[in-house]
C-alpha cells in the first residue's frame, strides 16, 4: 500500500504536522508513504491554455508539479491537508488541484478508484473547515477517486483541527481534532487494505 500526503500550507506549522501525523500512523502499519508540501515550491497557475488536452503530454508549465504528478500516479491513496483561508482551501492548494488537470488529460482513468481523505486546519473552530473539505472531496469525485471520512458523529467529512492560531502547537493540543483524524485514518486504512 502506498500513500501520498500533501500539505497545502505555505507554512511549516499545523497542516504539515497533521499530514505527517497521518503518514506516520500509516507508516507504522507498514504503508509506504511520501510527503509533499507546497511550502517554498514553484507552482504556476493553470492558464487554461489546453496544452494538456491537445498534446496529452503533461502541462505546459515545467515546475514543482512534476513531483506531484509522479506521486499521484504512484499512490494507492491520497491525503490532502489544507489550512482554512477565507472559508476554503489555501490558494496554493487550489492551484495544485487545478494543475492536476494535466495528469488526468494524459490518462483520464489515472486516479480512478484511488482512495482519498482530507483534513483542514483553521484558526477558528468553525471557520470554513467543511467547505474546504468539500472542495477536496469534489476534486476526488470529479476524478473518479473514492473519498472517505471518519463517518458520523465527529468526522463527517474528514479531520478538522482548531489551531487557535497557535500553528503546530495548537494542532498538537487539539485532542478533538486528533480524534477526528484518527477516525478518518481508520476508515482510510480499511479501504486501502480492501483495494
Amino acid at each position: 500500500m502506498k500513500v501520498f500526503g500533501i500539505s497545502g500550507s505555505p507554512r511549516n506549522q499545523g497542516t504539515a504536522f497533521a499530514v505527517n501525523y497521518a503518514l506516520k500512523y500509516l507508516e507504522d502499519k507498514g504503508v509506504e508513504v511520501r510527503y509533499f508540501s507546497v511550502r517554498g515550491k514553484k507552482i504556476n497557475f493553470c492558464i487554461h491554455c489546453d496544452y494538456c488536452i491537445k498534446k496529452k503530454e503533461g502541462c505546459i508549465h515545467k515546475d514543482d508539479m512534476e513531483e506531484v504528478y509522479k506521486n499521484f500516479e504512484w499512490a494507492d491513496g491520497i491525503i490532502i491537508g489544507t489550512p482554512v483561508y477565507q472559508g476554503n482551501v489555501s490558494g496554493q492548494l487550489k492551484v495544485l488541484l487545478d494543475r492536476l488537470r494535466a495528469l488526468v488529460a494524459r490518462n483520464p482513468k489515472v486516479l480512478k478508484n484511488k482512495i482519498g481523505m482530507c483534513l483542514a486546519v483553521g484558526g477558528d473552530r468553525n471557520g470554513g473547515h467543511e467547505i474546504a473539505l468539500r472542495t477536496i472531496h469534489d476534486f476526488y469525485l470529479i476524478n473518479e477517486m473514492i473519498p472517505v471520512s471518519g463517518g458520523s458523529f465527529g468526522a463527517n467529512l474528514g479531520a478538522t483541527f482548531w489551531s487557535k492560531d497557535e500553528g503546530k502547537r495548537g494542532v498538537e493540543n487539539d485532542e478533538e481534532g486528533l480524534k477526528t483524524l484518527r477516525k478518518t485514518l481508520k476508515r482510510f486504512y480499511e479501504l486501502l487494505k480492501e483495494r
